[in-house]
């Protein structure tokens, strides 16, 4: 029996363990053996990770498509597992062992280290994993991965070895986003670009063979920097091709200021001339787009900032080389100065020689790291890189061709942009945490890369015995015995990128490398759902991997879902103090009702802006269903064996069935379609309005009455309605629906794999050939279900009682909208006429006399030619009823009252438009408060439209 009061905690609980004991969720189900595959791998979230609304919204998406396919009968993988976050998990060891005072990562050294790191996975890994099932995600748990797993550590020692061997692996001095206080390099997602006030220096750089004089414009160039630090690396000036100030200028040198070292003017594209002077420093070991600039000419790279953020001059061979005599002792001055305190230095002396010819404030975005807070530091150092270039040609054919497509399909475009334009992919890391990357050094530096240590000193002691480095002697007795090879190679020490093992997930997961029966049969997976800020850095480097080592796309579909924002439209942070914890929803309105919220908000495109009282109103829908289920249940409400719903005889029953059927086409197809919040919203007003609201309040009468066969009919519908009902909004409620489920529907088995309402049927010969026309095949089960909706099962309709129902429906609901608007009190019962009645109309309204008067507030109701004088008109279904005011209410207060409810829609409307008209608000305010204002015009626009109509309709009561 169901209890009185709904409580999610209860039911959570309990609906959780009932899940996992029976292995609902279990991929390769006995009863699936032969069902086709339908596969998801869960993006890893961090193991370091607790639940955010992003994890809450790209979860609960991904569970829907699950449940629903699971529903359908397909076999469903949802892959699950964590990545081991390589930085972000090496940062959380070692501050705790700073906070307990413990000895450091280095003094621990990197093995104990390690241990160290694996110890608190073990501990504190899995809280994410149990926060996702509190959100009612159906992984097959039994399945559940980890990036540094053994076998998935094992794909990934394969897939570097692999492509070095082939040369898409390699290492080069390039530069990358280096974090000085970290110490490693890492990638352009962990990188963030904050606006920073400071300023923009220009500087003299007097022209070579000319006597230099700040008076004198004709005996320097003008360049402008942010950074003048880094002008001691400097190894060019670059101006436009075009720039008539500069082209007797190009090929000839300027002398560095403070250094004295000549550098070559250039003409080069990059350089602005509406910029500044339009000439600009170039510094290829200190910025990226100095970088390729230096490449375009051959211009030097001198790197004069270490590791740890400070000049490194005075044994920098680079720097030094080819130094005027005395240039020396200036390096001394500043060696090991902390770039932002020799910033403060160096100006001061080019200011004492005249070389700063003015500063101005300057605003522009500076790099930070995400995690440390620095300032990210271009930094040239070797590295080793993925040739993204080559990998990238098949991956961008797959989308062109429509292997994979996304939805959205716009972000299509920045899936390109970011393709054709790709970089060679950083993927070493120097961290300990993580995959080591497997290579290692010879004596002489000579790089040797194997799957194994024992293949690489294998390997090495053929080179150098070839080489005659050792003889052929020597090399058969270091490999019998280990000790004399001790140190003979030593290994990278470097952890390889964690985007380099989660590119792996769709297959690696699977078994792969090994002949594993679970890659045949779930790979491809078929829907990847993610977030754009990873299109790149994930979802492009798995289609690259995928397509290089399985020869097939990893994905079909690439979903890619919105932000979910705070109620005004603005990004969560920390700082902002608007970060809504999902945890704490869950906590007081349950995960269903936060469920349904993120689904309800989804469209496609369009960010989400999550309020708190959003969630509260989807928990009441809960509380609403949960009550109709009580409702039917205490009125003995139960599905006989055998009912046929199709076979029903009073019209209201035919009526509920025909709107099930419609509603089951609604909500597959947008599922069918990613469209999740115009299921979302089919169901809710399915159970609302049409369910709850009209036709458990259309039985009333029947199932409060005598017994009768009709009553009979009524429960097993009113039950009937209900279990669809709970099918269709078991993938969005999961938690309350199953527990419903079991309580009234009285089933053998699981909602979770009970059959969806809408299945395919066998189909005809006719249809076959209907398929392999439209589509290029002849099996439906490999066919989009949009494509043939001829195998519908729900395609039962009933348009004569759905003309009935519906005419009684808009009936009432019109009559209320005007009692409302005219502020006619519920005790006070008003007449209706209906005018010029066809025969259809007269025949059906004394059938719901009384349902009608009672649900409208009638005294009576009567038929005539035409509408009384004074009564407001109102067209229902194409026919005129008529609501005879006059003397009910007072047209002349009312007028008034709606005059000043206009007035104020005016204001309203009016205040909005104007700040929307200023370009400086637009321009300035926050994004989030720019759109507040276009929402409150939509709504004043809306309410006028409502006042209008009403003034209209008083009108005709006058």
């Amino acid at each position: 029996m169901i209890e009185k009061n709904y409580q999610p905690a209860d039911i959570e609980a309990r609906m959780s363990v009932v899940w996992e004991d029976s292995l609902a969720f279990k991929a390769g189900r006995p009863d699936r053996r032969d069902a086709v595959p339908f596969t998801i791998v869960i993006p890893p979230p961090n193991v370091t990770g607790s639940l955010h609304m992003g994890h809450a919204l790209n979860n609960t998406l991904q569970d829907i498509l699950c449940r629903f396919e699971r529903m359908r009968g397909r076999d469903v993988l949802w892959q699950p597992g964590t990545d081991h976050a390589g930085i972000a998990t090496q940062m959380v060891v070692e501050r705790q062992l700073m906070e307990r005072q413990q000895p450091g990562r280095r003094e621990m050294g990197r093995a104990k280290f390690l241990e160290r790191v694996w110890q608190w996975k073990a501990e504190s890994g899995d809280t994410i994993i149990n926060q996702l099932k509190r959100l009612g995600a159906s992984c097959d748990w039994s399945r559940e991965r980890f990036t540094m797993d053994e076998g998935l550590s094992k794909a990934v020692v394969k897939v570097f070895v692999e492509l070095h061997r082939e040369g898409l692996i390699y290492k080069d001095k390039r530069l990358v986003n280096w974090d000085t206080k970290l110490l490693t390099a890492i990638s352009d997602l962990e990188v963030q670009q904050t606006e920073v006030k400071g300023h923009l220096w220009y500087l003299r750089y007097p022209i070579e063979g000319k006597t230099f004089s700040p008076e004198d414009p004709s005996s320097f160039v003008v360049v402008a920097t942010t950074r003048p630090e880094t002008m001691l690396g400097d190894t060019g000036v670059a101006v436009h091709p075009e720039d008539e100030r500069y082209q007797k200028l190009v090929g000839h040198n300027v002398i560095l200021p403070l250094v004295g070292r000549k550098i070559k003017i250039v003409a080069d594209d990059y350089s602005d001339p509406e910029k500044g002077s339009g000439a600009v420093k170039i510094t290829p070991a200190h910025d990226f787009n100095d970088f390729e600039v230096g490449n375009r000419h051959g211009l030097r790279r001198i790197s004069v900032i270490d590791r740890e953020g400070c000049l490194d001059l005075v044994d920098n061979e680079d720097y030094l080389r080819d130094l005027p005599e005395g240039a020396g002792e200036f390096a001394e001055e500043f060696d090991k100065v902390d770039r932002f305190a020799a910033r403060k230095r160096i100006v001061e002396r080019l200011e004492s020689f005249g070389f700063v010819e003015r500063i101005e404030p300057h605003t522009h975005m500076v790099p930070h790291g995400d995690r440390s807070g620095t300032v990210i530091e271009p930094y040239l150092t070797d590295q080793w890189y993925v040739d993204a270039k080559t990998l990238a040609k098949p991956a961008i054919a797959a989308v062109r061709s429509g292997e994979t497509t996304f939805v959205p399909k716009n972000w299509e475009k920045t899936y390109f942009d970011w393709m054709e334009n790709i970089q060679p992919w950083c993927i070493s890391r120097q961290l300990w945490w993580g995959h080591q990357i497997p290579a290692w050094y010879g004596p002489d530096g000579k790089v040797f890369v194997a799957e194994t240590e024992e293949e690489a000193i294998s390997h090495a002691l053929g080179y150098y015995v070839e080489q005659e480095v050792i003889t052929a002697e020597q090399g058969r007795e270091m490999a019998l015995d280990r000790n004399k090879r001790e140190g003979f190679i030593t290994r990278d020490e470097d952890v390889l990128d964690t985007w380099f093992s989660s590119a792996l997930w769709p297959f690696s997961t699977l078994g792969w490398p090994e002949d594993a029966p679970e890659v045949q049969r779930y790979y491809p997976t078929n829907a990847l759902v993610t977030g754009f800020d990873i299109i790149f850095f994930w979802v492009a480097r798995m289609m690259m991997m995928g397509l290089h080592f399985m020869k097939e796309v990893p994905f079909s579909t690439v979903y890619i879902h919105a932000l979910v924002r705070d109620e005004k439209g603005a990004k969560m942070s920390k700082s902002k103090g608007n970060v809504i914890d999902p945890l704490n929803l869950i906590d007081e309105y349950g995960a269903d009702a936060l469920r349904f919220t993120l689904a309800a908000m989804a469209a496609q495109g369009r960010d989400i802006k999550l309020a708190t009282s959003r969630v509260e109103g989807y928990r009441n829908f809960a509380t609403k269903l949960w009550n109709a289920c009580r409702f039917a249940e205490m009125n003995q409400c139960a599905v006989p064996d055998g009912f046929e719903p199709a076979k029903a005889k009073e019209t209201l029953n035919r009526w509920i069935a025909h709107e099930s059927a419609h509603t089951t086409r609604e909500v597959t197809e947008a599922i069918e379609a990613y469209r999740f919040n115009d299921a979302a919203g089919s169901i809710y007003r399915f159970v609302w309005n049409v369910y709850c609201d009209w036709y458990v309040e259309l039985a009333k009468p029947v199932l409060l009455g005598p017994d009768s066969p009709a009553k009979d009919e009524t429960r097993a519908m009113v039950a009937w309605a209900r279990d669809e009902i709970l099918k269709l909004l078991h993938p969005f409620m999961p938690f309350i629906t199953e527990e419903l489920w079991e309580v009234t529907a009285k089933r053998d088995g699981l909602l979770a794999l009970a059959p969806w309402p809408l299945q395919r049927t066998e189909p005809t010969s006719e249809q076959l050939a209907m398929l392999a026309a439209t589509t290029g095949t002849t099996d439906p089960l490999v066919s989009p279900a949009w494509v043939l909706p001829i195998f519908d099962h729900a395609d039962f309709t009933d348009p004569a009682a759905e003309a009935e129902i519906g005419w009684v429906i808009d009936l009432i609901t019109q009559i209320r909208s005007v009692r409302a608007e005219m502020n006619i009190p519920p005790a006070t019962l008003t007449a209706l006429v209906l005018a010029g009645a066809s025969a259809e109309t007269r025949e059906r309204a004394p059938r719901w006399t009384d349902v009608i008067k009672r649900m409208a507030r009638l005294s009576d109701i009567s038929f005539a030619d035409r509408a009384p004088d004074g009564a407001v008109q109102l067209l229902v279904r194409g026919e005129v009823a008529a609501l005879p005011l006059k003397g009910v209410i007072d047209v002349a207060a009312e007028r008034t009252r709606l005059d000043k409810e206009m007035a104020k829609a005016d204001a309203d409307i009016k205040r909005a438009e104007s700040k929307l008209a200023n370009e400086k608000f637009v321009a300035n305010a926050a994004e989030e408060v720019v759109e507040e204002e276009r929402e409150k015009r939509e709504a004043a626009l809306a309410r006028k439209a409502k006042l209008l109509e009403a003034l209209e309709r008083l009108k005709q009561a006058s």
